[in-house]
């Protein structure tokens, strides 16, 4: 695909990965049972992803890399063994066989899930799909970014190939695109040489998402309160970001914008032609499938 691209859809996928599964019962269903929380549940249905290779603590895999406090995931993973779900071996971590079961059958309730679902009608939600489908597979084999930290969350997570057409292969493509940005953003924040913290920080400040510090840091509960402001102190010797003020400097606006240029460029590119007069109907239905959903 070529410029200009459709910027109006990114957004759109990671509010159809919070809505998709918002009324589904399994998850609370097998908390209960299980005795776990939720973001232990989500650790383990996570950790499947991984497949045989298991997962460890370094940043892109347990640990994000937008994040400066180490080892956040233990209490899950702790939590996850004691119920009998995981195992760490060799400083990796892997589902035992009852985790496995539990993984397979949240995928199978998913899927039962999305065959109730009809959000928009069934030939759009149908070409949706596909077209959606087709673009992930693309992304999956181009040659950038070279470096894939989550494209193989999006394999793993896929399993078995949802029927053609379905709500389950349109749950898929956008999990895996939204996988596939990840690495293109990972990509082009590196080319602008920032680690994930300082674009994080840098990126929020550009959206003028906190008034002050104190509201910066509230936003941002995986960094510490002083890595923030270490990290502020930091982007402001280097004129990214205003003295005095939660602002970006010229230069900085123009540094976050070339990594959300240089991002879609990655993103979009291997999409192929033929989807890109369609690019209006992707937006258009996903966004009804968005409002659905709520």
């Amino acid at each position: 695909m070529n410029p200009p691209y459709p910027i109006a859809i990114p957004p759109l996928l990671p509010e159809f990965l919070q809505r998709r599964r918002s009324k589904m019962t399994f998850p609370l269903e097998k908390t209960e049972e299980l005795g776990i929380d939720r973001a232990t549940f989500i650790w383990v249905l996570n950790l499947s992803y991984r497949g045989d290779r298991g997962a460890g603590g370094e940043p892109g895999d347990l640990m994000s890399v937008y994040a400066t406090i180490p080892d956040r995931w233990l209490p899950m993973a702790a939590a996850a063994r004691g119920a009998g779900l995981a195992e760490e071996r060799g400083g990796r971590w892997y589902l035992t066989n009852n985790g496995r079961q539990l993984a397979r059958a949240m995928h199978d309730a998913a899927r039962a899930h999305y065959g109730s679902l009809s959000p928009i009608p069934k030939n759009e939600l149908a070409e949706l799909a596909r077209l959606l489908d087709r673009a992930f597979r693309a992304g999956v084999k181009a040659s950038e970014p070279r470096v894939r930290l989550h494209t193989p969350f999006a394999l793993g997570y896929r399993g078995d190939d949802p029927p053609d057409g379905s709500f389950a292969q349109l749950d898929a493509a956008v999990f895996g695109l939204w996988q596939v940005r990840d690495d293109c953003h990972i990509t082009a924040w590196q080319g602008a040489r920032l680690n994930g913290p300082e674009v994080e920080l840098l990126t929020r400040v550009w959206r003028d998402e906190a008034a002050d510090e104190d509201e910066l840091v509230g936003l941002l509960p995986h960094q510490r309160a002083e890595d923030v402001r270490a990290g502020l102190t930091d982007l402001r010797e280097r004129g990214l970001i205003e003295r005095g003020a939660l602002r970006t400097t010229h230069d900085g606006a123009t540094t976050r914008q070339r990594i959300e240029d240089e991002t879609d460029r990655l993103f979009f590119t291997p999409w192929p032609a033929e989807i890109a007069p369609k690019a209006e109907f992707i937006a258009e239905s996903l966004a009804k499938v968005n409002a659905a959903l709520v």
